[in-house]
């Protein structure tokens, strides 16, 4: 559902003060926009000003300027003035329009930087609960709306109130009762203003809110578009997605709406002005009336060009603030996955101890939610160079296992030690440097065969990439891609098959070259062709490293040095492939079951 619109302050001063934190290394255009705003507002009146003296004293024959003589030089004179004003009005709007986008876009490169980076170090328990499309949202479209505080809000703003202020001071200092008269309508023209900001303000929060419904949306049916046309549901999810559009279209229109109604009602409050403008002084006979009512008119119209999109500023800002809170609640979420845990700070300088293998598991507890545990009590243990097998039915905590290795999620009793030291105790970055996941579904990024076997990593050469690939036995097929490895796999390697991509992410995990190996139910999803090719890449990976393979297929792990055996997140057995079958326990069991279903295949 669409969040219900809420009213904001237009001018949080905390917020504000920490928007105008990412603005400090720009303070120079900050500071030059104001003197501009305040030089522009100041020189507002000179031009009616001007027009007033031509009209009062300029056409006199016998009028006398400085060294100009007669009306035909003096205005003459005043018509070099103007233009030379004009000209520079124009490029000082010019300039202030560009310091004040510039910034704003200063910013936002720095914000977006920001967030991005406190997205990629949150931990993985926030993407289970937060739709991708959503923080996309709030790293794009509402930092983007965060320049429009610069561009088209706070100091823009700033700019229009010290012009109606010089305006109205001139007017005022001309004739202050026939100001007054031309100011009476302007009671109506407030009212108007309230009410477009607020209906304009609701209708923007509602747009808002169904543009990160849409990319979330979008973002995940894109992503699953094969479930959603193998179960023929097309026009179901259209359905949804034409619901969500629909709310889009109608905030905006609501918005639309509000603009048809305010511009003629400030239009019309402008012809009721000058028409009063016209009756008041029009009764007048004096030789200055003239003068004064063609530089009120001109006033007028100074005074109107900002109040008609006053208002709409206001929103801009207020929208541009509502984002910032929204970015800001990213930036100061704290659940990311520090550097050490548990107290392990090692002091400064000290470099992180060499990982060889040795890994334990004592008593670990861990549950994505604290009330239901994944895994319970878990203990055990591998030595460097052993390859451990864990099996067990889907939900038994054969992922979870490694996901806490990782430190992708952080437990929640217990401890896990390599080399017997705490994980805690290892700089993270360099943790998982160490580490090597090689996952059932293969995430490859749009781009080349190389680009995604190097994640971009200069200090990985060609000839390192080649000889890996040699040793996994997929070189020959890489060369036969058009461009070899600069063959682009496109987005999640869809121009590849699930075995080739599986291999791929093992010559990616041989150039990291770890000390600890993880393959994560690597051949469960293979053919049995795919499997040999597959299996002997495994081979290859596993010799003389510490490894942890998660299979369902039994017959791929009976190398492994002992077989871990789970069941809901308890250890029901742990083994050698003889020692467990001759018990005939669980993983007999299991075995039987396994090798009976693909006895009936055949």
């Amino acid at each position: 559902m669409i969040e219900p619109a809420k009213t904001k302050k237009v001018l949080n001063i905390s917020l504000l003060r920490r928007v105008f934190y990412f603005a400090s290394p720009y303070k120079n255009k900050f500071y030059w926009s104001l003197f501009l705003a305040i030089f522009l507002a100041v020189i507002s009146p000179v031009r009616p000003w001007l027009i007033q003296f031509t009209i009062n004293d300029g056409l006199n024959p016998g009028v006398q300027v400085g060294f100009l003589q007669g009306a035909a030089e003096v205005i003459i004179g005043v018509t070099v003035i103007q233009l030379t004003l004009l000209i520079l009005e124009t490029i000082c709007r010019f300039i202030f329009t560009f310091f004040t986008a510039s910034l704003g876009q200063s910013v936002v490169k720095d914000m977006r930087v920001a967030t991005y980076k406190k997205v990629i170090s949150l931990n993985l328990s926030q993407f289970d609960k937060t739709p991708i499309g959503t923080l996309t949202t709030r790293t794009i479209n509402d930092i983007e709306s965060i320049n429009d505080i610069f561009a088209d809000g706070l100091i823009p703003i700033i700019a229009d109130l010290l012009s109606i202020i010089a305006v109205l001071s001139y007017m005022f200092y001309v004739d202050w009762r026939l100001t007054l008269v031309c100011m009476a309508p302007f009671p109506a023209l407030i009212i108007a203003t309230y009410f477009f900001k607020e209906s304009v303000n609701k209708s923007f929060i509602r747009v808002r809110n169904a543009v990160a419904q849409l990319n979330a949306f979008v973002q995940e049916h894109i992503t699953g578009m094969a479930v959603v046309q193998a179960f023929a549901a097309e026009q179901k999810e259209f359905a949804k997605f034409n619901t969500i559009n629909k709310e889009h279209r109608n905030a905006n229109i609501r918005s639309i709406f509000a603009y048809s109604v305010f511009f003629p009602v400030v239009e019309l409050v402008l012809a009721i002005s000058l028409g009063l403008l016209v009756w008041w002084a029009g009764g007048e006979h004096s030789h200055e009336a003239a003068g004064n009512i063609t530089a009120f008119i001109l006033c007028l119209n100074l005074l109107f060009r900002p109040l008609r999109v006053i208002a709409d500023k206001f929103n801009v800002l207020q929208m541009g603030m509502i984002a910032s809170e929204r970015v800001f609640k990213v930036l100061d979420n704290e659940d990311v996955t520090p550097r050490y845990t548990n107290g392990n700070v090692p002091p400064a300088g000290t470099a992180s101890p060499l990982i060889r293998g040795n890994v334990a598991f004592k008593d670990v507890s861990f549950g994505y939610l604290e009330d239901q545990l994944v895994l319970k009590s878990i203990s055990f243990s591998i030595q460097a160079g052993e390859t451990l097998a864990i099996v067990g039915n889907t939900g038994s905590g054969k992922t979870s296992i490694i996901s806490v290795l990782n430190r992708l999620y952080p437990i929640n009793s217990g401890q896990i030690t390599i080399d017997g030291t705490d994980i805690g105790a290892f700089d993270v970055q360099y943790l998982r440097g160490r580490i090597s996941v090689v996952l059932q579904d293969v995430f490859l990024f749009s781009g080349s065969v190389y680009d995604n076997v190097t994640l971009r990593n200069p200090l990985i050469t060609k000839a390192q990439v080649e000889e890996a690939a040699k040793l996994i036995g997929i070189h020959e097929f890489i060369m036969q891609l058009p461009g070899g490895y600069q063959y682009n796999v496109m987005e999640r390697g869809a121009t590849l098959s699930l075995g080739q991509r599986q291999l791929l992410s093992f010559v990616r995990a041989i150039l990291y070259n770890p000390a600890i190996l993880i393959l994560d139910e690597a051949t469960s999803s293979v053919d049995t062709q795919s499997e040999r090719l597959t299996q002997h890449a495994i081979d290859k990976l596993i010799a003389g490293r510490t490894s942890i393979v998660i299979a369902h297929r039994l017959s791929t792990i009976r190398k492994a040095t002992r077989i871990l055996v789970l069941e809901k997140g308890e250890i029901k057995e742990l083994g050698s492939h003889e020692e467990l079958m001759s018990k005939k326990g669980h993983y007999y069991k299991l075995h039987k079951m396994q090798f009976e279903k693909q006895v009936k295949l055949v």
